[in-house]
């Protein structure tokens, strides 16, 4: 359900937060993760019997038809706007963020809220306007403990054009003030701040990540974590150990999952005394960040030097999973590895790729665990045309199994350019995934799709977005699931003028 937003086009640390999406200069400023199954397997029963709950949950699960986000047809008067991040506290209730650029042409961050199932009014995120005098702003990051109890990250740009961290919080349904994430303005010296990710745990208590530059040496960042504690954010830190990893120009954390307040895992990358980049995990227990680590297993995998975490997802205190990419002598592979008790455990290629990647070109940008030993990713490869394809892979009882392409995308993705932009699982077995493909006519189109019981549905393109599509480019960038059956969904469309539009869509 995590997004990972973008810097500017041309930008030194563009090559830590881009994804895979084909458009790097979209919006300006922005870089662009059931309760009868949990109560079932608390319980001690079976995986197929807590599966078989879910699926009874899940059941009558329908994605309802896509629509602009409300309010941006005024906000977005410069024609480029896109939701990056989804997160659903419960059924129907919901908060998104994002980006648009106004009729100045400047960047700005938004916010929005679903209650009880309906979407409200977009808004510039609070508190932004006077942050925000160099003109780029985005929301990357969303994350809600609670109905209307939520944190976003992202960034803004001063009058001196640098790039600084925000957060800001939403508190019994309304949006506080943003501000410069505390601390960084001590750390931040360089102007390259940015908060990639958050993840909340309880109401009041989350954690954040992102990177800054300690001086304005362009090829120098350092990643951060920040946590707020019964609602105050503290001051943010440079990721313990990093400073003795990073020693060649680059770190940043990529993705942070909360299990319990004060238990906090999160993963990244980092350039190493020969300039190679790596990958490395992290984690917080009993509210004390430890030391990072380079991610077990990719010293040997990832001989070609370039390595990273996606994405981290916690399901409980010392049980988490992560997944990304590494380049070996046949190109990029992608990798799983799961802490367990707090170990973090040796990555292994995910099962299935080296069949499926003949083209060497994998990543895996998400990860959901649903409980302990019990996630799923998505990702994509190239095959041996040399066209992207999709795929998911589900961990069962902390055992991986075989990635596949995703089901139907063979029929949809006939220009060859699939990708997966978030996965989300409500309970064992019964997730969503959504992302884009490429139809015969060279256009993007977006598209979701559903695990129920622990089978992968069909891939469909999102209801709705034929119709507003009109200019042929679209994506789900982030998916969030409150239960199973009811999820949302979030990204961007082309309308007829060639504007981005931001869209977000249901599934009850």
């Amino acid at each position: 359900m995590h997004s990972r937003y973008r810097p500017r086009a041309g930008s030194p640390h563009l090559r830590l937060a881009s994804r895979h999406w084909p458009w790097p200069g979209l919006l300006t400023g922005l870089a662009v993760i059931a309760a009868a199954a949990a109560a079932a397997l608390l319980a001690g029963a079976s995986l197929a019997a807590a599966q078989a709950a879910g699926a009874r949950a899940a059941s009558g699960g329908t994605w309802g038809t896509a629509k602009e986000v409300p309010g941006t047809a005024t906000l977005n008067a410069g024609g480029s706007a896109a939701v990056w991040s989804v997160s659903c506290a419960s059924a129907g209730n919901c908060s998104a963020g994002g980006g648009y650029t106004d009729s100045s042409g400047h960047g700005q961050a938004l916010v929005v809220s679903q209650v009880g199932g309906t979407w409200g009014t977009a808004k510039e995120v609070p508190g932004t306007a006077p942050l925000n005098t160099g003109g780029s702003a985005g929301v990357g990051s969303v994350s809600c403990a609670s109905a209307g109890n939520c944190s976003a990250g992202g960034s803004y740009t001063d009058s001196s054009g640098g790039f600084q961290a925000l957060v800001v919080s939403q508190v019994g349904g309304t949006w506080g003030t943003a501000k410069e994430v505390p601390g960084t303005a001590t750390l931040n010296t360089g102007g390259f701040g940015m908060t990639y990710s958050v993840s909340c745990a309880s109401a009041g208590n989350c954690s954040a990540g992102g990177t800054y530059a300690p001086n304005h040496n362009s090829n120098l960042g350092q990643a951060f974590v920040v946590s707020k504690v019964n609602g105050t954010w503290r001051k943010a830190i440079e990721v313990p150990g990093t400073a003795a990893l990073n020693t060649g120009r680059n770190a940043a954390v990529l993705s942070v999952s909360c299990a319990s307040a004060g238990n906090y895992s999160a993963g990244g990358t980092y350039f190493d005394s020969s300039g190679h980049v790596q990958a490395f995990v992290v984690s917080q227990v009993g509210g004390r960040w430890g030391t990072a680590e380079q991610v077990p297993g990719t010293a040997a995998l990832n001989t070609g030097g370039l390595a990273r975490v996606w994405s981290v997802s916690c399901a409980s205190a010392g049980n988490c999973s992560a997944d990304g990419y590494y380049r070996d002598s046949s190109g990029f592979q992608t990798f799983v590895v799961s802490e367990v008790n707090g170990t973090w455990r040796k990555a292994i290629e995910v099962p299935g790729t080296a069949a499926l990647n003949t083209g060497g070109g994998a990543g895996v940008p998400s990860v959901s665990c649903a409980s302990a030993g019990n996630c799923s990713a998505t990702g994509e490869y190239a095959d041996s045309s040399g066209h992207t394809q999709a795929f998911v892979v589900s961990q069962v009882g902390g055992i991986w199994g075989t990635a596949k392409e995703i089901p139907g995308t063979a029929a949809l993705n006939t220009g060859g350019k699939a990708a997966v932009g978030s996965v989300s699982c409500a309970s064992a077995g019964n997730c969503s995934a959504g992302g884009r493909y490429a139809d015969s006519s060279g256009h993007t189109q977006a598209f979701v799709v559903s695990q129920v019981g622990g089978i992968w549905g069909t891939a469909k393109e999102v209801p709705g977005t034929a119709t507003l599509n009109t200019g042929g480019r679209a994506a789900v960038n982030s998916v969030s699931c409150a239960s199973a059956g009811h999820c949302s969904a979030g990204g961007f469309y082309t309308d007829s003028s060639g504007h981005l539009q931001a869209f977000v869509v249901s599934q009850t």
